[in-house]
């Protein structure tokens, strides 16, 4: 599916977005523009503030505070990235070295610092408290869903309703918070409001799920990180979940050892035994229930091109292969 397409509605206001992503990353500290611009350009598919930016469109705004939020959005996330690797020692993400083997723990930590604080500074420059209230929530989940990951790690014993607990605050969280500001911004009555904000949610959750399932079952070149990636850092995430629910006592021995153990040394056991199970497919299945769940919520929301583009959003987020 072409994002291009999907971006249609709104390619002016992404093109204003990358512009200001790029002018607020400046700083008299040479090291936080390295550091911010080599993730910040490293090839990711912006999904988070292309939401916001069509949601805005959707719900008729005609101003540009939009373009704003979408670049607070964007550095939210860019933020967690940088903590992310940090904390899982991920050395690939998008085929590309992660910052922290580039320039080290501190450096990426800290410059994840600053992308919060900058986009912080941003949302008071919004001047709406109701704009400060939702994102302020919505990184505090994120970090709670952080940490919910982090007690996770390891525990074979990690069940669905867990793991979806992590998927909704960590990932779904940012998502929701998006889609429901441009809500926010064209003054949406209740209902509409509420129906974007389900609508990021279950567009953040299968999106995540897809993550999940593809981290099991393509190579690297094409995903851009190492198969099993999720394994070796000892995260149970839904394939292996279920494929510990539904194998043989020997595949649930394997899969539960590779939790305990973390690392890749077996990885391609436990590829092979995630394969024999109807693990991917579940995985796939709920996410595609999210899907239609997102686009269900868009009966709410006024016709248009963008609305059709937030429809074909949560297509894509179920059908990538990357």
């Amino acid at each position: 599916m072409d994002l291009s397409k999907i971006r249609q509605p709104v390619a002016d206001d992404s093109k204003a977005v990358d512009a200001l992503i790029l002018r607020r990353l400046q700083s008299d500290v040479m090291l936080i523009n390295q550091i911010g611009h080599y993730i910040v350009n490293s090839g990711g598919k912006r999904l988070r503030p292309l939401s916001v930016l069509l949601s805005a469109r959707a719900c008729g705004y005609t101003g540009d505070r939009h373009i704003d939020l979408a670049a607070v959005i964007e550095f939210i996330h860019t933020a967690t990235l940088l903590h992310d690797d940090v904390v899982d020692a991920s050395e690939l993400r998008r085929n590309r070295e992660t910052a922290n083997v580039v320039w080290g723990n501190d450096a990426s930590v800290l410059v994840g610092d600053f992308l919060y604080s900058r986009a912080f500074e941003m949302m008071v420059e919004v001047g709406s408290m109701r704009v400060m209230d939702i994102l302020s929530h919505a990184t505090n989940r994120i970090a709670e869903g952080e940490v919910l990951q982090l007690l996770n790690e390891r525990d074979p014993d990690t069940d669905e309703t867990r793991y979806m607990e992590v998927v909704t605050r960590k990932t779904a969280t940012l998502f929701e918070a998006g889609v429901r500001l441009g809500a926010v911004l064209a003054d949406s009555p209740p209902k509409v409001e509420e129906a974007a904000r389900c609508y990021g949610l279950s567009l953040g959750i299968a999106f995540q799920l897809v993550d999940d399932a593809l981290d099991y079952r393509l190579d690297n070149a094409e995903l851009g990180k190492n198969v099993g990636d999720d394994l070796e850092e000892g995260k149970p995430t839904l394939p292996i979940i279920r494929a510990m629910q539904v194998g043989s006592p020997e595949q649930r021995a394997l899969l539960r050892e590779a939790i305990l153990e973390g690392g890749r040394e077996r990885i391609q056991e436990v590829v092979t035994a995630i394969a024999a199970t109807d693990a991917i497919d579940y995985t796939i299945q709920i996410a595609q229930s999210y899907a239609r769940r997102a686009k269900e919520s868009l009966q709410a929301l006024p016709a248009s091109p963008a609305t059709e583009s937030l429809a074909l959003l949560a297509d894509f987020a179920v059908a990538r292969t990357y």
